[in-house]
Formats: structure tokens, sequence, C-alpha cells
């Protein structure tokens, strides 16, 4: 078998359906788009969510929230993440990115009292939360907030 002898098996591909091209065919005169109308027009589609002219449904719905343009993300990291670090060790960000535990810093790195720390740490982060603080100092470690 040679390049220029394959072909695609019988019945895998379709020829595209050619309208406007005379009544036989099928799909002649009208190609298909029936008589006349906003649908048989070129670019006669409406917007998403249009309703025929009836009050669409997102904007029956009442609206709710705000987002708040100065609003900070930070990146989580959790008491139990930290037990894979030696004992007496200090983590910083750069040690949070480089062992994989923070991807993206974002505004800065949280320090989160979600699960235990068995181990004795000094942690530099952006923000802790008071359990979190707690807990560090009562495994003998300090927070210290940059």
């Amino acid at each position: 078998m040679k390049l220029n002898e394959l072909k695609p098996n019988e019945g895998s591909r379709r020829n595209r359906k050619r309208v406007g091209r005379g009544t036989s065919s099928g799909y002649g005169k009208t190609a298909g788009r029936g008589q006349k109308g906003q649908l048989a027009r070129t670019g006669g589609k409406t917007r998403l969510g249009f309703e025929g002219g009836q009050m669409p449904l997102f904007r029956r719905m009442p609206k709710r929230g705000f987002k708040n343009v100065n609003r900070k993300e930070y990146a989580i990291i959790n008491l139990n993440d930290l037990n894979r670090f030696d004992d007496g060790s200090e983590v910083t960000i750069d040690t949070l990115k480089s062992s994989g535990l923070v991807k993206k810093e974002l505004a800065g790195v949280k320090l989160l009292a979600n699960g235990e720390l068995k181990v004795k740490l000094t942690v530099k982060v952006n923000k802790v939360s008071e359990a979190a603080k707690k807990a560090v100092e009562a495994a003998g470690g300090t927070v210290e907030v940059i």
C-alpha cells in the first residue's frame, strides 16, 4: 500500500449539503430556510437569551451581590501541609513554592488551621488565622507575618 492509495473507510465521510443549487436537488429556491421571515434572511438570528420580545429570564431575575474590585485572594496553606518540612526549619513563601504547596502566590499566602501540626517550625507568611497561630505556637514554633 502506498500513500496515494489511501482512502477513508466506506461511509466514514459524507459530502456537504449544497443548498440553493436547483429545485431538483430538494434544497433549491429557499435552500431549506422556509419562506420569508427573519430566519430566511442572512444574519437573521436572535441573540442568546432572546425570548421573542417577552422579558428574558436573566432580566426577570433580581440582581444580587456585587464584585469587590479591591478583593485580595490569598494562596491557602493548611497546618497539615506543613508536616512535610523538617523539625526546626524555616518555612517561607519561597520554600512553599519550591515544595509545590503554592503554585500561584496571588496576593500572598495565608495559613489556616485545617489539620494538625506535628513539627516545630518558623513560619513566615502574609496572613494567618488566630487558630493557626495558636496551633503553631503550641507545637513549639513561631509565626511571623511579613
